[in-house]
């Protein structure tokens, strides 16, 4: 991933209110196992917090969300040795056989493939040696040289077959298989699916409540947030915008906006408040997987909506790469990906500005 994700980094909801309130460590009330209520299920997961609010009368409990992370995990963190990615980026050159049977893994591979061609390598899965390279996942005593720099993009790039190809197997219907192969050429090359992987979690547990019967809901990892119908009060779901304020944090956070969502997702990246500082001088921890350099442009978060919590993930992070100005006309020269953004940038005069998109635009409550 290019950045490691915050808390409080830029959304979360005004007015969450819920009939039933259960976090993980409360047992279920005894002998309320089959009556229907509306849910509030609040927790921690993918090491941050979780609310899961559906307004209509559901059968899910805590460790029905708690399995479904489980597994989600074993297929994507790279922090469980034996989740598939961890064993895939820890495997040799060849042909590397896995299980999927929720096709978490396979879903994922194949968005972040479309995000990676689409935005032209902006976002790339494979970038993992780079962000370690750069010691943004440790203490560093040097920052990396041109040649090292050099020698770590050459482990980088997501293009179909140069370091990985993807090769699903299907069963008779022509649908995923459970069991599936991917072929790694080049050893050293990782792939870190971090700037993905979290909004694909909110769509699992979205679709989960939708399988289950709801129609008004909320869901929210980390930050990534989707929604569909109205709140408890019959409203249209509120999410606020944090300012980009460097020490800002749940005490004393800043709202810059409150957008109303119908049926969307959103997901905020931002760099204001992560920085590696050597000698005096600030990096980024947005990289650039195409220079291999950190960022130096002015965006500090971009705040994207979408159908998917995924592809808003994914977007957020990809923007951040890009810069204001080419995030703008990325969204102008491909309206069929529907993506309404917020940024927030320094302008030439030091000063903090905001650009937005109509669709954006049009959800700020004045």
């Amino acid at each position: 991933m290019y950045m490691r994700k915050i808390y409080y980094l830029g959304l979360f909801l005004f007015g969450i209110v819920s009939c039933q309130s259960q976090s993980s460590n409360e047992a279920e009330v005894e002998g309320a196992e089959n009556v229907l209520q509306p849910v509030g299920l609040y927790g921690n997961t993918q090491g941050t917090t979780f609310a899961i609010v559906s307004n209509d009368p559901i059968d899910l409990d805590m460790k029905t969300v708690m399995d479904i992370f489980h597994q989600f995990d074993m297929a994507l963190s790279g922090y469980i040795d034996s989740s598939i990615v961890s064993r895939l980026n820890n495997a040799p050159a060849g042909t590397f056989l896995y299980t999927d049977p929720y096709h978490y893994f396979n879903r994922c591979y194949r968005l972040s493939q479309e995000v990676f061609q689409i935005g032209q390598g902006t976002f790339d899965p494979t970038v993992f040696p780079l962000v370690n390279g750069w010691g943004f996942l440790k203490d560093m005593e040097n920052i990396p040289d041109s040649i090292v720099v050099d020698s770590l993009l050459a482990l980088v790039g997501f293009q179909e077959g140069r370091h990985f190809s993807f090769k699903p197997l299907l069963d008779k219907a022509g649908q995923d298989s459970s069991s599936a192969a991917i072929v790694k050429h080049t050893p050293g090359s990782k792939l870190d699916f971090n700037a993905i992987a979290q909004g694909l979690s909110v769509d699992v547990i979205a679709e989960e409540l939708e399988r289950r019967g709801s129609k008004n809901y909320y869901v929210e990892i980390g930050g990534e947030i989707r929604v569909r119908g109205k709140n408890e009060e019959g409203n249209y779901w509120r999410i606020g915008i944090d300012s980009p304020i460097d020490e800002s944090n749940a005490e004393n956070r800043q709202i810059q906006e409150v957008v109303e969502l119908k049926d969307v997702s959103i997901a905020t990246s931002g760099s204001y408040r992560k920085f590696y500082e050597k000698n005096g001088v600030r990096y980024s921890h947005t990289l650039d997987p195409i220079s291999g350099y950190p960022v130096s442009h002015t965006l500090l978060s971009a705040s994207v909506i979408a159908g998917s919590c995924a592809i808003a993930d994914a977007y957020a992070t990809a923007f951040m790469v890009m810069g204001a100005e080419r995030a703008v006309d990325f969204v102008t020269a491909h309206p069929e990906l529907h993506l309404d953004i917020y940024l927030i940038f320094i302008n030439d005069h030091d000063e903090f500005e905001t650009y937005y998109t109509k669709g954006f635009g049009n959800r700020i409550l004045i």
